[in-house]
């Protein structure tokens, strides 16, 4: 089963903003076993609207638009649509009532006005998905055997209708077959050399699953994507292949991802375990406490974090030793070994992450090259500090080493 994506906005086009729905849309979709087809972005206008709407129920089963639905001039798409079905928009009762009970809840300083009401204009062949968080109703419009849903662009909007009403409606009027995701994670070998280990391997594949080799920075994943009418017959032919592999590239693999990003396996295994976690972080600017903390929940695992770019910071805050950073200068693994130690005491955790390194492009307080980079790991066991060399791209070294820094993390975890 296939769908099509279609995003309506010349903010997308002009790059004012990132087009962050598609990808959500994506991954739920592909969830439940439908494969997007074809990602669209167009201009705020009729005639583009129209044809990327012609063009789209040609391929696919299931068009979804986000964007234009405001209650301005230059949101066109509910008229577009009437256009587009032979239509005519009429007031749905309960979208006004959702709208003026908003503005009487939330938008206290500004009155309700007529423009505010023509949220609750929408085609007469649309089913009203209601939107929970924002004026614009989402809308389904089936005709033909497609499905059209027209949703809000605002993301926090268009995220909660795609997992309380689209998925579900799709669910219960179209058959789909399975799809099925893993991803293998692998550190130290670049793309190239690991496919000469497994090329027999990818070859003897089952037609049915297909390999994709995702390199990105420092790390390759193996994602394997099987389809098929039975889930539990794929999960176990999956796992059975994910096994062939381990005698082939087992020292660089370090387990499945299952579609989780790093921190969230991290923060998996600190709640599953009931452990705690703090970082001391320089160069990385607090990057790491930023991606742990973005997840629900993480206050029951992370308890704090201190960014201390600067040298003083890591000597009054941190209470680095004034001597080991005159000995062996502020990127060093000693440096790095007493940040994690110390914040681990300050923020009493079971676990903590220090990072101090060059990021360049100058050398800055130290005469490390850019590129160096130490990342320590305290546990309850004792603290490590490796080095490593992360290129010369100041926003590369940073991702690379929030990465590895998260990696070296799971693996010490994943001990106990």
């Amino acid at each position: 089963m296939l769908a099509e994506i279609i995003t309506i906005g010349d903010e997308i086009l002009i790059g004012q903003i990132v087009d962050t729905n598609s990808v959500f849309i994506s991954k739920e979709l592909n969830k439940i076993g439908v494969s997007v087809y074809q990602i669209t972005s167009i201009q705020d206008d009729k005639q583009h609207i129209l044809q990327a709407l012609e063009d789209a129920k040609k391929r696919v089963q299931v068009v979804i638009i986000t964007g234009g639905l405001g209650p301005t001039k230059d949101d066109i798409t509910k008229h577009t649509l009437c256009e587009f079905f032979n239509d005519i928009l009429v007031e749905d009762a309960s979208v006004l009532v959702h709208v003026e009970e908003l503005f009487k809840k939330y938008i206290t300083n500004t009155p309700i006005s007529d423009i505010n009401r023509k949220q609750a204009l929408v085609p007469s062949k649309a089913t009203v998905l209601h939107n929970a968080f924002g004026t614009a109703p989402g809308m389904w419009i089936q005709e033909g055997g497609v499905a059209f849903v027209s949703l809000p662009g605002v993301p926090f909007e268009m995220q909660n209708l795609i997992t309380d009403k689209v998925i579900p409606k799709i669910i219960s009027e179209f058959k789909r077959p399975f799809i099925l995701h893993k991803t293998v994670v692998t550190y130290g070998l670049g793309e190239s050399a690991i496919a000469d280990k497994i090329e027999d391997w990818e070859n003897n594949l089952p037609a049915y699953i297909r390999l994709a080799y995702l390199p990105n920075l420092g790390k390759v994943r193996l994602r394997l994507t099987a389809r098929g009418p039975d889930k539990q017959e794929l999960e176990d032919v999956v796992d059975s292949e994910i096994q062939k592999l381990y005698p082939l590239i087992g020292d660089i693999m370090y387990g499945t991802e299952d579609e989780e990003t790093l921190e969230q396996v991290v923060a998996k295994l600190c709640t599953e375990k009931g452990l705690t976690l703090s970082t001391a972080e320089s160069f990385t600017g607090g990057k790491i406490a930023e991606q742990l903390t973005a997840l629900p929940g993480a206050s029951a695992y992370f308890k704090g974090s201190v960014v201390s770019y600067a040298t003083e910071a890591k000597i009054n805050v941190l209470k680095v030793s004034s001597d080991v950073v005159e000995k062996h200068s502020v990127v060093s693994a000693e440096v790095a070994t007493e940040m994690a130690e110390n914040v681990k005491k300050i923020f009493q955790t079971d676990y903590a992450i220090a990072t101090t390194g060059n990021a360049g492009p100058t050398k800055g307080d130290s005469d490390a090259q850019v590129g160096t980079v130490f990342i320590a790991i305290a546990s309850p066991t004792g603290v490590y500090a490796q080095e490593f060399n992360m290129g010369n791209h100041r926003e590369r070294i940073v991702e690379k080493s929030v990465n590895k820094a998260l990696e070296l993390l799971q693996k010490e975890i994943s001990k106990i």
